[in-house]
């Protein structure tokens, strides 16, 4: 029998594929479709300290091969996640991965510390969020930043793991890599949406009511294999692997470019079962293969 299994930052799943941050709410709408105890784990949906409204509308767009967001983190804030979602989410046999957002490192700080009191499996800080004390620059665009927020989320967050979420929207995302590494982060993920834009030709406008969103789906599948493989040779840490992951041979690529694990987002939009389709066509492969365990895939690469 093959071993599904994998440990991420030692927080053990049943098998490497979880749902993304953003794409799958906080589980009540698939949980009427399968079982969530079905799922690795589940990246519950970003949240913020206070609740949020998030951005007005039209706010997604597709586009050929994804689609484009500026949702805003609309959310309940974090209280109403812990009071109200987290023991839904509880029901099923599955990791419970939490994601934040911050202005300040303060807010990341608070919002840990409430998150590992409620005992969430993982707190996936958000790093791609403007910080108000620097300007408005994005924590994941600087090293100095990204490391700030990794020590403050680490300190609150007592003997939950903490994931940090990079943004490909930087000159070289390994940089970014070390720089959480060395703050004490316990896990990587990435990649995060890629800035884009599209224009209505008839009305000129931008199809999104904020001009410019994140571009994710199959279109961006080539760009996170490649910053998988280039920050999985820089650090030492496990990598959530994500960004245009629809099928099996998708996972694959992103584990042998070195991810420990998986995470099926935009797809799910498409296709509520996909997340299950991917985790069946991945053991398909490794089957295939003659591994033992899935978790062989892992960093097996051969560059020429």
């Amino acid at each position: 029998m093959l071993d599904m299994t994998v440990k991420l930052a030692g927080v053990a799943l049943k098998d490497p594929v979880v749902v993304a941050s953003g794409t799958f709410g906080f589980g009540r709408e698939y949980s009427q479709f399968y079982d969530l105890g079905e799922l690795g784990g589940i990246c519950a949906k970003g949240l913020t300290l206070h609740p949020r409204n998030g951005n007005p509308a039209p706010r997604i767009a597709e586009t050929p091969m994804g689609i484009l967001n500026s949702v805003g983190l609309e959310n309940p804030g974090v209280d109403a996640f812990i009071a109200e979602e987290l023991p839904f989410l509880r029901q099923f046999d599955t990791k419970v991965i939490a994601n934040i957002s911050g202005n300040t490192p303060e807010e990341y700080g608070i919002m840990c510390e409430k998150l590992s009191a409620a005992g969430v499996d993982m707190i996936e800080v958000n790093i791609s969020c403007p910080n108000v004390k620097a300007g408005g620059m994005a924590y994941g665009t600087r090293p100095d930043l990204a490391a700030e927020v990794t020590e403050t989320a680490k300190k609150n967050a007592g003997n939950v793991p903490v994931m940090v979420k990079l943004s490909p929207n930087v000159t070289d995302i390994t940089e970014i890599a070390k720089a959480a590494e060395g703050a004490g982060a316990d896990a990587l993920s990435l990649i995060n949406t890629i800035r884009g834009m599209r224009i209505d030709v008839d009305t000129r406008r931008p199809v999104l009511k904020m001009n410019t969103g994140g571009l994710s789906g199959p279109a961006v599948l080539p760009v996170a294999v490649r910053m998988v493989w280039e920050v999985s040779q820089a650090v030492s840490l496990p990598i959530l692997g994500m960004g245009g992951v629809a099928k099996g041979e998708d996972a694959a690529q992103l584990m042998l470019a070195g991810a420990t694990a998986v995470a099926v987002g935009t797809a799910m939009f498409a296709d509520p079962y996909a997340p299950l389709k991917v985790r069946d066509g991945l053991a398909d492969i490794a089957e295939r293969q003659g591994l033992s365990a899935v978790s062989e895939l892992t960093g097996g690469a051969k560059p020429w």
